[in-house]
């Protein structure tokens, strides 16, 4: 008759016994009994509630998930001659971005005699920084190779902050449905939302580019005939 290593339900070790015995055993609880390590010699059983085991191993596995920090790196592309309606648009991005603990890469794309003139790149690039405030920090200084110049952005202390308000909200209304006390709220992790189109997570070594073929009300004909 096969044996196995039975646990108790509070723990306790309750020596190898026969199949049969511990079958019996789980009968007599009105419990379950589990097979905890079967790669073990003898296997390891326990008895419990499966329902309520279950459910814990998956409440484990979400909070594991929650804890889990994943870095997508986005990138916006800007025009030094952006209009200011575009201006705002590509910031409110970056916001957006940020608020997600997603690392921002902006990048200023220089066209013909544009090239000549670095600096308005960096003025723009540290305009946009300054109008962040405290969303982001800089992580890499602008830094220029070939026709663009670019700047790496991280999230800040306000941006961690609005995260962290944004995950407890589901988080507060979860347990009004399920009547619990909303102290008891963070235990339950926030309902997960698949990344719309646009903000898909970029590959590690490929960040997403929004808007690459954006056209600049405010650029001036001479430029590219210029270039030309």
């Amino acid at each position: 008759m096969p044996k196995v290593r039975l646990i108790g339900a509070d723990g306790e070790q309750l020596g190898v016994v026969e199949i049969n015995e511990a079958l019996k055993r789980a009968q007599d609880a009105d419990l379950d009994l589990v097979e905890v390590a079967p790669n073990s010699k003898p296997p390891v059983t326990r008895l419990l509630d499966y329902s309520k085991y279950k459910y814990e191993q998956e409440q484990k596995q979400k909070q594991a998930r929650k804890h889990q920090q994943q870095v997508n790196i986005r990138e916006i592309k800007l025009r030094p001659k952006i209009a200011q309606h575009d201006y705002e648009t590509k910031k409110g991005h970056v916001e957006r971005f940020l608020r997600h603990q997603d690392k921002v890469k902006v990048t200023i794309m220089f066209r013909g005699r544009e090239q000549a003139h670095p600096e308005r790149g960096r003025a723009l690039l540290q305009r946009l920084f300054e109008d962040l405030g405290e969303l982001a920090v800089i992580e890499s200084q602008p830094l220029q190779e070939g026709r663009n110049m670019s700047m790496l952005l991280a999230p800040g202390k306000e941006a961690a902050k609005a995260d962290a308000e944004t995950e407890a909200k589901p988080a507060e209304t979860e347990a009004s449905a399920a009547g619990e006390n909303p102290a008891s709220a963070e235990e339950t992790p926030a309902a997960e939302e698949a990344p719309a189109a646009e903000d898909a997570p970029a590959a590690a070594d490929e960040p997403a580019v929004e808007d690459a073929d954006e056209k600049v009300a405010e650029e001036t004909p001479g430029d590219d005939a210029a270039a030309a």
